[in-house]
C-alpha cells in the first residue's frame, strides 16, 4: 500500500477516535450535571411519546408556525441526516482512492440525490444567514458564535462538491448527468494535472473531516446540544395537561433541620431532572420572547434568557459539584471559568480558585442568576411553551422560583400580598365580606339562582353546580356576565344551583403566585363542599377556575365534569335549546383567554355562538387562537401594578382595534375588565364595546335592543 496512504490511515484513526471520545465525553459530563436534579417518574408511557417525536421531530411542527425559519429548519434538518450518507462516501473515497460505495447499480442515483440535497443545504444555509444578518430577525443573535454552525455546515457542502471535482480530474472520470455540479468543478478545472487534483482533492476531504469532527465536538456544549437534547425532551415531556403545576407535599420530617427547610426552588439543583433537560435542549431561537406579553410590553422577562441563565448556572455549578470538565478540548479552555471550577472540584488549583467555587455554591438563584422582577413579570400565558419548537417549559420553573420565594423567603409585591390576605380571610382578592358572596343574586331578582342549600330545603336536585368565581360574584362588570349566563341556564331548562357564601376561591390566583400552602387550604375546604354536596358537574364563567378544577384539582380527589360556560352554550344552541332571534348588528372579534384556549385548547365553542348570533360578523385579530396575546391578567397580574414598561392589556387592545371591530367579545371575566380597561386607554369605549360571550347570546336572546353595554 503507498506510503501517504498508510499514513492518511493512521492519521484518519487518530482525528476520529479523538473526536469521538471528546464527543462522548462533554455528552456524559452533561448527563452527570442534568443527574443533580431531583429524580422524576417516568410513566412508561411510549406510544403516545413516540407519536409526540414524530409529529414534532420528524414532522417538525412547531417549527412550521414561522413558514420561513421553518422551512429552513426542515431543509437543514432532513439534508443533514441525508447527507451523512454523502459524507461516508466521501471518506471512502479518501481512504480507498478510485471506488466508492458499494451501491451496484444504485450508486449511480444515490450520486445524484446526494448534488441535489447538497445545494438544498447551502440554499438553506444562505437563506439563514440573510435572515440572521441581513433581515436582523430581532430574536435571533447575531454574534459570531451563533454564524459559526452556518460556516460549519457550507463549507462541509462546499468541500465535497468541490472535492468531488477534483476526484473526477485526478482519475480522468467524464462528467454525468449524476453529478452536475462536480462536472461543472471539474470542467472549469480541466487544465489542471492529476498530482495537482489529487492534493486539492485531499485538502478538501481533511477540510471536510475536521470540521465535521469539530461539529461533532462543538455540538453538545454548544445551543447546538438541541439536536441531542431536544428529541429527548420531546419524547420524556410530561403527559399532564398542559400548563400543569405539581403539588407541594408538606409534610416535613421533625427531625430535619429547620434551616435545611425549604419550598420550592431555591437552588439549581431543586429542579428536577426533567426540567434540567430543558435547559439543554433550548435552541436560543427566540420564538418564546417574541411572543412573550412581559418582553413585548418591554418588562425585564425574556423567557429564552431566563432558561439560558438557568442553563449556563447550571454548568457552572455542575463543574463546581461534579468536578467535570464542561469544555473540551481541556487545553483549548483552560482558562474558562467552568474548567476552572471543574478542577478545583478535583482538588486541583490555586486558593483564589477555592474562593471561585465557594461563590459558586453561595450564589443564589433568585437574585444572582434570575431577577424577582423577572419572575413576577410572567403572566403565566404559555405563549412562550407553545411557541417552543422543543417543547421547553417555562412556566413551572418560574412558579417554583416564585414558590420559594414566597413560601421560604416570604418576599411578595406588597399588592400581592394584599390580595393573597384578603382570599385567607374573606376568600376574595378585595377582602370584601365572604358572607356577601351570593349578594349578586339580588340585582335582578326575577333570575332563578338557587344555592345548593335551599335546593336541598325544597328537595330538589341540580344538574350542574355553576361556580360563579370570586370575579362574578363582587365584581360589578363581571356579575353582569354571571347573571346573563344565569338567564341563558334558566331559558336552556338546565337544573344549577350556586354554593353562595360557601363558595371559596379556586385559589389558582394564590398558586399561580407561588402560594401554595393557600391554594393547598382552599382545595380542601372547595372539595369538602363538593363532596358533602355530591357535585358531578361543575360549569363556571371564569378560565382560571376551569382550569384548576379540571386539570389539578384531581390530585386532590375531584372527579366531576368540569365545563366552560362557552362550551355549553355552544352545546345548547346545537341542541335546539336556546334559539337566538334577535339581531345583534355587531362587528366583533373575540379574545382567546390563555387559560381557556392554550391551556385546554378550546377555541372553537366561543366562535360557533358568535356565528349562531343573528347579525354578528365575527373578524380574527391577527394573533388568535393558540398564538392569541394575553390581556396581562394572569398569574395573579391582575391584582398588580405593573411598574415597568407598557400596559400589557393596551397592547392586546390595541391588536384588536387594528380589524376595526365594534365590540370586543371574551369568554374570559379577567379578559373583559383588561380589555374594557384598554379601550379606555385608547378612548375608544363609546365607539368600541366589550362583552362576554353570554351577554352577547343574551342580548339577541331577551334584549331586542340594540343599545350597547360598555
Amino acid at each position: 500500500m503507498n506510503p501517504l496512504l498508510i499514513a492518511n490511515w493512521i492519521l484518519f484513526l487518530g482525528v476520529t477516535i479523538y473526536g469521538f471520545y471528546l464527543f462522548v465525553r462533554v455528552v456524559r459530563t452533561r448527563i452527570a450535571y442534568i443527574k443533580m436534579g431531583r429524580k422524576f417518574e417516568f410513566d412508561g408511557e411510549i406510544k403516545n411519546r413516540l407519536r409526540k417525536v414524530g409529529v414534532n421531530v420528524f414532522g417538525q411542527k412547531k417549527l412550521l408556525k414561522d413558514k420561513k425559519s421553518g422551512i429552513i429548519h426542515v431543509m437543514m434538518f432532513y439534508g443533514f441526516i441525508l447527507v451523512q450518507f454523502g459524507a461516508i462516501d466521501f471518506v471512502w473515497k479518501g481512504l480507498a482512492p478510485d471506488s466508492h460505495l458499494p451501491l451496484g447499480p444504485f450508486y449511480v442515483g444515490f450520486v445524484f440525490f446526494q448534488e441535489i440535497v447538497t445545494l438544498t443545504i447551502l440554499v438553506a444555509v444562505i437563506w439563514a444567514f440573510y435572515r440572521r444578518y441581513i433581515e436582523k430577525l430581532v430574536r435571533l443573535k447575531r454574534g459570531f458564535k451563533a454564524g459559526l454552525v452556518l460556516i460549519f455546515i457550507g463549507t462541509l457542502m462546499v468541500t465535497v462538491l468541490v472535492g468531488n471535482g477534483m476526484s473526477l480530474i485526478w482519475f480522468d472520470h467524464q462528467g454525468a448527468w449524476t453529478e452536475p455540479v462536480a462536472s461543472i468543478i471539474a470542467s472549469a478545472f480541466a487544465w489542471l494535472p492529476p498530482a495537482a487534483a489529487a492534493t486539492i482533492f485531499y485538502v478538501m476531504w481533511w477540510i471536510h473531516l475536521l470540521i465535521l469532527l469539530t461539529f461533532l465536538v462543538y455540538v453538545p456544549q454548544s445551543k447546538h446540544a438541541h439536536l441531542i437534547a431536544a428529541p429527548v425532551n420531546v419524547f420524556l415531556n410530561r403527559e399532564d395537561p398542559p400548563g400543569k403545576l405539581q403539588p407541594i407535599n408538606f409534610d416535613i420530617d421533625e427531625e430535619a433541620d429547620e434551616e435545611d427547610v425549604s419550598f420550592g426552588v431555591g437552588k439549581i439543583e431543586d429542579f428536577n431532572q426533567l426540567q434540567m433537560i430543558d435547559l439543554y435542549a433550548c435552541v436560543e431561537c427566540g420564538r418564546c420572547t417574541n411572543v412573550c406579553p412581559a418582553s413585548g410590553s418591554g418588562k425585564m422577562l425574556s423567557p429564552m434568557d431566563l432558561i439560558i441563565k438557568l442553563r449556563d448556572h447550571l454548568t457552572e455549578k455542575g463543574a463546581a459539584v461534579t468536578g467535570q470538565t464542561p469544555w473540551v478540548p481541556s487545553y483549548a479552555f483552560s482558562g474558562t471559568e467552568g474548567n476552572t471550577l471543574a478542577q478545583m472540584a478535583r482538588g486541583q488549583g490555586t486558593d483564589e480558585a477555592a474562593a471561585s467555587i465557594e461563590a459558586v455554591h453561595n450564589k443564589s438563584l433568585i437574585g444572582d442568576v434570575i431577577t424577582e422582577e423577572e419572575l413576577w413579570a410572567c403572566t403565566t400565558c404559555r405563549n412562550c411553551e407553545d411557541a417552543c419548537p422543543v417543547m421547553n417549559e417555562h412556566v413551572d420553573k418560574i412558579i417554583d422560583l416564585r414558590r420559594y420565594l414566597v413560601l421560604t423567603e416570604g418576599k411578595m409585591d406588597a399588592d400581592g400580598q394584599r390580595a393573597m390576605m384578603n382570599i385567607e380571610r374573606q376568600g376574595n382578592p378585595w377582602g370584601l365580606s365572604k358572607k356577601e358572596r351570593e349578594d349578586w343574586r339580588t340585582i335582578e331578582e326575577d333570575v332563578h339562582i338557587p344555592t345548593v342549600k335551599e335546593l336541598k330545603k325544597s328537595g330538589e336536585e341540580f344538574e350542574y353546580l355553576f361556580w360563579v368565581s370570586s370575579m362574578g360574584s363582587y365584581d360589578n362588570r363581571s356579575q353582569k356576565i354571571a347573571l346573563a349566563f344565569a338567564k341563558l341556564m334558566n331559558a336552556a331548562g338546565i337544573k344549577f344551583a350556586i354554593l353562595g357564601n360557601k363558595e371559596q376561591n379556586s385559589g389558582d390566583t394564590a398558586r399561580r403566585m407561588g402560594n401554595e400552602f393557600l391554594f393547598q387550604e382552599l382545595a380542601e375546604k372547595n372539595m369538602k363542599e363538593f363532596t358533602k354536596n355530591d357535585v358531578k358537574k361543575i360549569i363556571t364563567i371564569d378560565p382560571h377556575a376551569y382550569n384548576i378544577f379540571k386539570n389539578e384539582y384531581p390530585d386532590f380527589g375531584l372527579e366531576a365534569e368540569v365545563f366552560h360556560h362557552t362550551e355549553m352554550l355552544a352545546e345548547w344552541l346545537k341542541d335546539g335549546r336556546l334559539k337566538p332571534e334577535g339581531v345583534v348588528n355587531e362587528k366583533i372579534t373575540y379574545h382567546d383567554s390563555c387559560y381557556l384556549g392554550r391551556y385546554n385548547e378550546v377555541y372553537q365553542p366561543p366562535r360557533e355562538v358568535l356565528e349562531m348570533i343573528p347579525g354578528v360578523e365575527v373578524v380574527e385579530m391577527k394573533r388568535n387562537r393558540s398564538n392569541g396575546m394575553c390581556c396581562g391578567a394572569g398569574g395573579g397580574m391582575m391584582w398588580m401594578e405593573e411598574k415597568s414598561g407598557n400596559r400589557v392589556n393596551v397592547a392586546r387592545t390595541e391588536q384588536a382595534l387594528e380589524v376595526e371591530p365594534t365590540m370586543i367579545s371574551s369568554g374570559c371575566p379577567f379578559c373583559l375588565t383588561m380589555l374594557s380597561d384598554g379601550t379606555k386607554a385608547k378612548e375608544v369605549e363609546e365607539e368600541v364595546s366589550t362583552m362576554d360571550i353570554a351577554e352577547i347570546l343574551a342580548k339577541s336572546m331577551f334584549d331586542q335592543t340594540e343599545e350597547k353595554t360598555a
